[in-house]
């Protein structure tokens, strides 16, 4: 079975883009809808897929994100209206499972802590590195 790779191009409501590469688009959609990764795309609520095109070579679908990368913010605008008018969203024509489909594994963000860690307060800890200095100062 030959494998597809996509390029797409997500936005916003407020019309913010975000161009990416993936092997999966439908889990890949999943995972910006759900907001599994944290980053521009979760923090700007960027999901709606505007965009997409379809490579039978992950080189080729590499190549083509670098090239979009590359591109002014009117020249993607130009593309997305070309073939996508009114900005609809195309992940509304996946399958139905599409929008149950649940992600076991969720990508927890590198700075969250687990539930029951200690979280590390900077101004907690240069208050007691000051305070250490000072007791210091003092038995000299």
């Amino acid at each position: 079975m030959k494998r597809q790779y996509f390029i797409y191009i997500l936005a916003s409501r407020s019309r913010n883009l975000y161009t990416g590469v993936t092997g999966d688009l439908v889990h890949r959609m999943v995972e910006h809808r759900q907001g599994l990764v944290p980053g521009f795309t979760t923090r700007y609520r960027i999901f709606r897929l505007v965009h997409f095109e379809t490579f039978g070579s992950v080189h080729q679908a590499i190549a083509r994100e670098k090239e979009l990368k590359g591109w002014r913010r009117e020249k993607k605008i130009w593309l997305i209206e070309h073939h996508n008018p009114t900005w609809q969203d195309l992940a509304g024509n996946f399958p139905h499972n599409y929008r149950s489909l649940k992600l076991q594994n969720r990508i927890p963000h590198p700075r969250s802590p687990n539930s029951g860690d200690r979280v590390r307060d900077d101004k907690r800890a240069n208050l007691d590195s000051s305070d250490n200095q000072l007791h210091h100062e003092r038995q000299n």
